[in-house]
């Protein structure tokens, strides 16, 4: 999640990195917006924003109003 990231995305949304794939994921369906992931990951990502939902949303609302995003366990 980036600071002022509203430019290309206007939902709430995260930027995901898996080895060489790159993907932005939306908040709070856990939809893809752009980019690729592998199936298995797209999935074990999809349960961890169900999950995190909440704290995903509030950390949006923080970026997109020029604050820190708070930290949120990685999935593992």
């Amino acid at each position: 999640m980036y600071v002022f990231d509203t430019a290309k995305h206007h939902a709430p949304h995260i930027h995901v990195r898996y080895n060489e794939f790159r993907a932005v994921i939306g908040i709070p369906e856990g939809d893809r917006l752009d980019g690729e992931l592998p199936v298995r990951q797209m999935k074990l990502l999809q349960a961890w924003v169900e999950l995190h939902r909440d704290a995903l949303m509030a950390d949006w609302f923080l970026a997109v109003n020029g604050q820190t995003p708070l930290k949120i366990d990685p999935l593992r």
